[in-house]
């Protein structure tokens, strides 16, 4: 335009036109930087007490603990009826000690003359001083008429001209799957308990020597978890030789196993080998490989209602996940009734008005959170809300949430898996991860063997000496959930 001249209509026209979609992208830009904002908001906020990160991860501020429990009117405490442990005299002591008194304790008479009116019995259970034993196990030979030497054949803990015991090699065991002490500290403590000076490479050479004898465990382990009518599934990672591994854990209230792999996903939990024949129900907590099986699948609710208290405080206005989270555990509370009543199934009354408002706040938070349609600037798909993304996943496995409402041999969560996989996080705080594939996989074979053995309420140490001789403990129980 010339100096003084007015825009033609046309150039007003085009000038509206470049400032409508310029007013456009900022728009949507603004949009998708709010989303952003939020989202980092969010993930300021996340922490192990409302998402599925471990404790270790909390940073910044330490929130205040909040339970996800709700009151049940309990006292805190041992409940009334439940099983305690304390020591009761035995009628046939080891050792009897009598303690006669020698004078009044009133007026200072002699009492050696005086017959005896009443005992008091007090028993003390303590342990007798440890002292080795050594055990020599001469083998004979003979030589045949025919010229041929014979040796007898030496018991399977007698591996050498001088070898520790199955119940010294058992506690070893013990000491480093269990109780988790570093290999130094255990070699410590049971040169201080037994008075024999182990070494630290000797402890550490256990597990090695110890694991291959569990073969067979392992297998009929394996077979059983594949017959059971429901197995706990689950994954977490883990450091070998420097290096980001998967653990991948099978377990039911009986049986527990373990699996090492480079992979997550479908490769590895094929190569582990239980969900290929599995027919039962998994439980879970929604990866998405497990979807890959044909089979039922249950998920867990402790993850939902970590995420649903995370949905209630970055949308404190909004009413749907807190009346979702109630839902859910109304539902386990009616379950749980159900059971103590020998009931197959809720009642209908019950269940069908829970059910009802389930859907009713799921509908409602998926109105509150429409779709996002947008893709973004650089291409790609458009992002959808942690809130959007709970929300599909509640209605799309609606079936699979609830669950543990439809069939009451189903639980409310994955926590048998969470509570079979835990200790090995611990052992990983110890040791900052395993050395060797090697001294990882013997590891996490006696872990399970010990974590089967205390399920079927055995005794650990017997169970380990019994391997350690050749004879490991076996399955035996009916699978069972």
């Amino acid at each position: 335009m010339a100096g003084g001249e007015r825009p033609s209509y046309d150039e007003l026209a085009a000038l509206v036109v470049s400032q409508a979609e310029t007013i456009r992208v900022l728009r949507a830009e603004v949009e998708r930087l709010s989303a952003r904002v939020g989202e980092l908001e969010r993930q300021l906020k996340t922490t192990s007490r409302n998402s599925s990160k471990p404790p270790s991860q909390d940073v910044y501020v330490k929130p205040a603990p909040r339970s996800l429990r709700r009151k049940t009117g309990r006292g805190q405490g041992k409940q009334p009826g439940a099983p305690g442990a304390s020591l009761t005299l035995v009628d046939n002591p080891g050792t009897v000690v009598d303690h006669v008194p020698s004078a009044c304790a009133g007026c200072g008479t002699g009492l050696s003359c005086r017959p005896d009116v009443g005992v008091v019995r007090r028993q003390v259970h303590d342990l007798p001083e440890i002292v080795p034993v050594v055990t020599e196990h001469r083998l004979y030979q003979r030589r045949c008429r025919c010229g041929v030497l014979t040796t007898a054949p030496a018991p399977a803990e007698a591996t050498a001209a001088a070898c520790y015991g199955p119940n010294v090699t058992a506690l070893a065991a013990y000491l480093l799957t269990y109780q988790h002490l570093p290999i130094s500290r255990a070699a410590e403590l049971l040169a201080e308990v037994t008075g024999m000076a182990v070494s630290t490479g000797w402890v550490s050479s256990v597990l090695g020597r110890l694991a291959p004898g569990l073969a067979p465990f392992v297998e009929a382990v394996q077979a059983a978890i594949v017959a059971a009518p429901l197995a706990h599934f689950d994954e977490t990672g883990v450091r070998v030789l420097g290096k980001n591994r998967w653990l991948h854990s099978a377990s039911t209230l009986w049986l527990t196993v373990y699996f090492l792999h480079d992979k997550r996903g479908r490769e590895a939990i094929d190569a582990f080998g239980i969900l290929n024949g599995f027919a039962g129900i998994a439980v879970h907590d929604g990866y998405h490989s497990y979807r890959t099986y044909d089979l039922t699948h249950a998920l867990c609710n402790a993850h939902h209602q970590r995420e649903l208290q995370a949905a209630a405080e970055t949308h404190p206005d909004q009413a749907w996940p807190t009346g979702l989270s109630d839902v859910l555990d109304e539902l386990n509370a009616a379950a749980h009734t159900a059971r103590d009543l020998d009931l197959s199934e809720i009642p209908d009354d019950v269940l069908t008005p829970m059910t009802g408002r389930y859907d009713t706040h799921v509908r409602t938070g998926l109105d509150l959170h429409p779709r996002n349609q947008r893709g973004h600037p650089k291409g790609g798909r458009p992002t959808q809300s942690q809130a959007r993304r709970l929300l599909e996943r509640l209605e799309k496995y609606r079936g699979d949430t609830l669950r543990f409402a439809f069939d009451l041999t189903v639980p409310f969560t994955n926590n048998q898996a969470e509570r079979d996989i835990r200790m090995t996080k611990t052992q990983l705080k110890i040791t900052g991860g395993w050395r060797t594939h090697h001294g990882a996989t013997t590891w996490l074979t006696v872990r399970s063997y010990i974590s089967t053995i205390r399920k079927h309420g055995l005794n650990t140490l017997t169970a380990l000496r019994d391997a350690i001789t050749g004879n490991p403990w076996l399955p035996t129980r009916p699978a069972t959930t």
